[in-house]
């Protein structure tokens, strides 16, 4: 098993959603946060001054999946969610050593 974690941006995550969801993902964590990259943050105006803001606001997309699923969850969220802009955002694959359904006590890949 495996967990992505996906930054994106905002207007990405319904295009996001739908490929993960016909690639067999059935479910996922949608957190917003803010960071920055090599974009650096970019500057704005607000009433005539200048400023700078660091933190770029994204939304961070966590599925977890079997490992026979993870290359095609990793190609649906990389095509979905590319502009070919600076700042598309980065993927990281997280290998799992368990995984906990709450409701049951199933264990493993059958508790995802």
């Amino acid at each position: 098993m495996v967990k992505i974690e996906a930054i994106i941006r905002h207007y990405k995550l319904d295009e996001v959603k739908d490929a993960l969801t016909r690639a067999g993902v059935q479910g996922m964590t949608v957190t917003e946060v803010r960071g920055f990259g090599r974009q650096k943050g970019h500057k704005e105006q607000y009433r005539g001054a200048e400023y700078v803001v660091d933190f770029v606001p994204k939304l961070k997309v966590e599925v977890a999946v079997p490992d026979e699923l993870a290359e095609a969850a990793v190609e649906a969220i990389t095509t979905a969610g590319r502009t070919g802009q600076v700042g598309d955002g980065k993927i990281f694959v997280i290998p799992l050593s368990d995984a906990v359904r709450i409701r049951t006590g199933e264990r493993g890949e059958v508790a995802l």
